[in-house]
This record gives C-alpha cells, structure tokens and sequence, in this order.
C-alpha cells in the first residue's frame, strides 16, 4: 500500500549536549524562530510550523561511522531565499561543506556545531525535473555560486527562514541498502524514485524526487550509535488523515515490522535503528 501522496517531513528531533548553543546556532545562522525553550528541550521553525526539536543531554557525544543521520533538508520557497541564504552564511562566515546543483535542486551543505549535517535548498519547477525512459534523474553537478548570489537582492535584506520555509526530505545512514529499502517501501508506503549503484536509494510520496535518502557511507554494516548519542532522536513523517495513518500500520504489519500506534501517530523504526514517527498531528 503506498502511503499518502501529501505525506511530507513535518520535522526532525536531534539530540545535542548544548542547547543553548545549538539554539544560537539554528537561530543567529540558519534563520529560524525560537517557538518555546523550556528546560532541556527547544522547538524552533518558521511562522507557527516547529521544523526542528533540539534535546539537551550534557553526555551526549558525537559517535562516527555509524548508522542515524547524514543530514536533514531545509526546503526554502525560491531561488532568491536560497541566494540570500547563501550570503547571510558568508557573511557570518558560517564553514560550509559543498554545494551542489542535482537537476532537480540547488543545494548549499553545511553542518551544525554537533556535526549534524544540514542541507538548505530550493527545488527547480517538476516540469524542468530531468526524466529518461520515464524515469527521474538527480544528478550532483558543482553549483554556480555567483550566479546564485545575482539573486539574492539588495544587501540586508535577510530576515531569517522564510514564510513557506519547510523540511524537505531527510538523508540517512543505514547499514544495509536492502533491508533499508523493503523496510521505506513496503513497510511506510515510500516510492522508490532512484538508486545511486549500490550505496544509496532515493524514496518519496506523491512523485517527489525524495522525502527519504538512505546511504552506506559510513560503512556497510554499521552499527547504531549507542543510546544518547548526538544526532537523530526521530523524525516525524505528516500524513493527511486518520485513513492515511491506518493504513501505514496496516502496511507496517504486513511487512513484517514492529511498530506502536498511540494518541494519532505510529512509531517504528528502520532495521539500522533510525527512528521514524508517522504523525496526522502537528505538535507531536
């Protein structure tokens, strides 16, 4: 059964040992809003949408050549949000990590003071997405940073995320491609869009070029990082509807995977240990 055609990435929960400073980080060079920072959790988005749930948890360390996250998307309205989020890193010399121009987007990667990756990005028009044989076709070609900054407007016009600023998809380290796939695919209902030779997989709703990408990179058989460690506490996956919800489990139970339905979502989790929560509800 494949899931929702709407469903999307609602938002990502991360476990970081610093609140206060991952806070100033997501706030003062991402641009997000600060919605509610109460003991050891903050919840931070754009207009009234929390996109990203930080967890303070002082022990928390950055654990390598694991499973969890490699890094999660923030999906910005047009080509101008993404070239004046571009300057506002440069000028606050924010360290970045590639760029890059996938047919189907353009993409600036950086990662947080923890590690975390992050990718901001605006997707091209789906009629201009590359297909052969009715197949898409992402590609990762370099990015024209001056032309993209030829976008970004008149000096101090950044004001943060955008309204319409969204997680777009999430990119995760998995031990084993297979069992990852079966488990997106059948198991929540994903469309498997593209595979890139035998390291990674490319899965979406709704003809998206992906929600989810699943990766060996950090070694196939990796092991999960160990409980607390910095990175992926879960992500929430949104689904439309009460019917929409059902029939994840439904699709979950015939697949063979374990998972608990309770108070309006469904949590579960991929055979390497990566937390997925399927949610109709937009504070959880």
């Amino acid at each position: 059964m494949s899931i929702d055609p709407a469903a999307s990435i609602a938002r990502v929960h991360l476990t970081i040992p610093d609140l206060n400073r991952s806070v100033a980080f997501y706030r003062e060079r991402i641009g997000l809003q600060v919605h509610r920072q109460s003991g050891d959790v903050a919840a931070l988005g754009v207009g009234q949408s929390d996109l990203l749930v930080l967890h303070e948890s002082p022990s928390a360390l950055r654990v390598r050549r694991t499973t969890g996250l490699y890094h999660f998307a923030i999906l910005v309205p047009s080509r101008p949000d993404l070239a004046r989020a571009l300057r506002h890193l440069g000028e606050t010399t924010t360290p970045m990590q590639g760029f890059a121009d996938h047919s189907v987007s353009e993409a600036l990667y950086l990662a947080d003071p923890d590690g975390n990756g992050i990718e901001i990005y605006r997707d091209r028009p789906r009629s201009e997405w590359p297909t052969l044989d009715g197949s898409l076709q992402m590609g990762s070609d370099p990015l024209d940073l001056e032309n993209l900054l030829a976008d970004a407007g008149p000096a101090g016009s950044w004001a943060g995320m955008p309204a319409g600023t969204v997680i777009g998809h999430v990119h995760l380290h998995v031990a084993n491609i297979a069992p990852a796939e079966r488990f997106y695919a059948e198991g929540l209902g994903l469309d498997l869009i593209q595979r890139y030779g035998r390291t990674a997989s490319f899965l979406s709703a709704g003809g998206y070029h992906h929600h989810v990408a699943i990766n060996t990179w950090a070694g196939v058989g990796a092991p999960a990082p160990p409980p607390g460690a910095v990175g992926l506490k879960h992500v929430v996956i949104r689904v439309s509807n009460d019917a929409a919800l059902a029939g994840v489990a439904q699709s979950l139970t015939k697949a063979g995977f374990a998972h608990e339905s309770a108070d309006g979502h469904v949590t579960t989790a991929d055979p390497s240990g990566n937390v997925v929560m399927v949610s109709i509800a937009p504070s959880t």
